[in-house]
């Protein structure tokens, strides 16, 4: 069995607020945790369609780091097709159920930890992919999670992420259900901004796009998959073979762990 460990922050500690974020986030996720778990995929064509395309872009010589894992069951689809792969999450409660699966069902690959994907911790240069499936829109200052994504990465590596795209939606869900929903406590801090808007992002941190796509299959799909990739700034540096790189449904929103 591999060994689950807690992420430590690196350095300098997170100023209070940066706690007080995270304990709001883990809160909320760790309540609908038993519910999120029990919760069907949305659009299992598109799900699938997605793990092909990440499973073509990883390989047996890869580390690979998961941001926002839930509760672990991408993780456990795509851990076979790495040399290790570390997925974190900041609920307790959701990698508590991932441990539970990962019990039932080994990967010799893998293992989970606690970690905030706003908060420092994941890491200086160790990973060759970063994955952060359905998270993006969730975190509390979206450059600055990418920018430690991008520190994350060795040179060359790719960030894989799916994100929904709030803004893309109806204007009455970003501006008027989600506030009053998060108002009751039945949905989390979500970012609302569009697929350019997600694309610029990225720009700003220097990670170049290879790819945008599409893979639900039921009506218009909000969720944007990206392949970025950082550029290899170091040209001393070992090279890593990296596979080369060659979509539509909405989902819930809250369904981190659909890719």
């Amino acid at each position: 069995m591999p060994i689950t460990t807690t992420a430590e922050p690196a350095g300098a500690p997170p100023p209070p607020q940066a706690n007080a974020s995270t304990a709001r986030k883990a809160r909320f996720w760790d309540r609908i945790a038993p519910k999120y778990a029990a919760d069907p995929i949305a659009d299992m064509p598109g799900y699938e369609t997605t793990l092909q395309r990440v499973q073509a872009l990883l390989s047996a010589e890869q580390d690979v780091l998961e941001i926002g894992c839930g509760t672990g069951s991408t993780a456990l689809r795509l851990a076979p097709f790495t040399r290790r792969l570390l997925a974190t999450d900041v609920s307790t409660g959701m990698i508590a159920i991932a441990q539970g699966k990962l019990a039932a069902q080994p990967v010799p690959q893998l293992s989970f930890a606690v970690a905030d994907a706003d908060a420092p911790g994941l890491g200086q240069g160790n990973y060759d992919v970063v994955l952060a499936f359905s998270v993006l829109h969730l975190v509390s200052d979206l450059d600055h999670t990418l920018q430690l994504a991008m520190q994350a990465l060795r040179p060359g590596g790719l960030l894989i992420s799916k994100t929904p795209c709030i803004a893309e939606m109806n204007p009455l869900i970003p501006w008027l259900a989600l506030p009053l929903m998060r108002a009751i406590g039945k949905a989390p801090h979500v970012l609302s901004f569009e697929g350019e808007g997600l694309h610029a992002a990225m720009a700003r941190q220097g990670l170049d796009i290879v790819s945008m796509e599409r893979h639900g299959t039921r009506g218009k799909d909000i969720r944007l998959f990206m392949v970025a990739r950082k550029p290899p700034e170091f040209p001393h540096s070992p090279s890593r073979l990296l596979p080369k790189l060659g979509g539509r449904g909405p989902d819930n929103f809250i369904n981190r762990s659909n890719p």
